[in-house]
């Protein structure tokens, strides 16, 4: 059985993660070429190591105690699923909050926990006066297939610090269900 909760900024620590599997095998990648769109060949194993792992506590840690949110999802008491989105809402006319993480581990992605840590960052977000999620996302094939299948899209505007901090990712915007949309 999965739970769902909010996490404390206390409770994150290293050994949260203890049974949870970050790995995951990319072969092939979206890139931005000519303006355009396409497939490339891109193999790598995407793992965290040890330094990786403090980074992400740190940040998880940071979010809570900055206004934002961790979320978790549990199977038999141990982590495995997180998402993360930060309280300052930004862009051009503050619309939208960032969605900074969001994993699931290795042996469980497929089973809606993703989803299901997904819909509640909107929900939260929603709540917060957000919107739009912003994610800056992984840019593997299957990364993207699962952002498309929450709705999202191409962002309408690109937050410079995510482009520069992370080149490959493809940058998405999210709407919340319910917010009135400005019309273009």
């Amino acid at each position: 059985m999965t739970q769902y909760r909010t996490l404390k900024e206390e409770e994150i620590c290293r050994e949260l993660f203890s049974s949870f599997r970050r790995r995951q095998v990319v072969t092939k990648c979206w890139r931005r070429e000519n303006g355009a769109w396409v497939i490339r060949d891109d193999p790598f194993v995407d793992d965290w190591s040890e330094a990786d792992y403090e980074t992400l506590v740190s940040c998880l840690k940071n979010t809570a105690a900055t206004g934002g949110v961790v979320l978790a999802a549990f199977v038999d008491g141990a982590l495995k699923g997180f998402a993360s989105v930060e309280g300052a809402l930004f862009g051009g006319e503050n619309r939208y909050l960032d969605l900074t993480s969001i994993h699931v581990s290795q042996e469980l992605r497929g089973s809606g926990i993703g989803s299901a840590l997904f819909r509640r960052a909107k929900e939260w977000a929603r709540e917060q006066g957000a919107a739009k999620l912003y994610i800056s996302a992984h840019s593997a094939v299957e990364s993207q297939a699962f952002y498309r299948r929450m709705g999202c899209v191409e962002a309408r505007e690109y937050c410079r610090a995510h482009v520069e901090a992370e080149p490959f990712d493809c940058q998405l915007e999210c709407a919340l269900d319910g917010v009135p949309q400005r019309a273009e």
